[in-house]
């Protein structure tokens, strides 16, 4: 049962990361810039985040009834998925911009130790700034809890959680081995990598300001 609990929590996690997205695009340009071992502190960083970010939200997920409705969760006057994608737009347009103004950076393949350093404090800080996992724990999470796919004690929700670790690393390294592959087999150059990301970042958060408009005026 523990084995089943904790490949549910690979799996769950896994698909979660892979329609693009801010973290796993912003790693894709960070192993295309700076390498493979810059790319693995990131990846390592990131998912030792999101095994205590996953704990706390299924313990959270334990409390919500079957037929929550999301989009009438609030904080203070606003809707929860309002302000997540009011977040994910600002930090959206962040990354993106950072991604535009590095498209010249020439490829560093060999790290130093600072450098090593700022990537595995990169993947944490986007590790704990990322609301869009919260609506996706508070549905999956109840989903699976309610369907009994997992039991709800601390062992299996521990477990439970270091397969959602590993299950964003699997992925995540996935993009960074298909970004370095995509890069060697068509030599595609940095800079234009680059300005593709960026502008698919602009093209995310643009679709979540349109989203927001029409809630709000359609």
């Amino acid at each position: 049962m523990l084995l089943l609990t904790f490949l549910i929590g690979v799996a769950l996690n896994a698909m979660g990361y892979i329609p693009p997205g801010n973290i796993n695009l912003t790693l894709a340009q960070l192993t295309i810039n700076r390498g493979m071992r810059q790319a693995w502190g990131f990846i390592i960083a990131f998912s030792c985040v999101e095994i205590f970010f996953t704990f706390g939200m299924m313990r959270f997920a334990r409390w919500v009834s079957s037929d929550v409705d999301i989009d009438a969760i609030k904080v203070g006057n606003f809707q929860l998925s309002f302000l997540v994608d009011v977040f994910m737009i600002v930090l959206l347009t962040v990354m993106g911009t950072l991604a535009w103004k590095n498209r010249d950076k020439v490829n560093q393949p060999k790290a130093t130790e600072d450098s090593r350093k700022g990537s595995v404090l990169f993947g944490v800080i986007l590790g704990v700034l990322n609301p869009v996992q919260i609506p996706f724990w508070l549905f999956f999470g109840n989903y699976v809890i309610l369907h009994e796919w997992i039991a709800t004690d601390y062992l299996s929700l521990v477990i439970f959680s270091f397969g959602s670790g590993v299950g964003s690393m699997l992925a995540l390294y996935g993009y960074a081995y298909f970004a370095k592959f995509i890069q060697e087999k068509f030599t595609l150059s940095s800079r234009l990598i680059n300005k593709s990301i960026a502008i698919f970042l602009y093209c995310l958060a643009l679709y979540l300001v349109i989203k927001q408009v029409v809630v709000h005026f359609g």
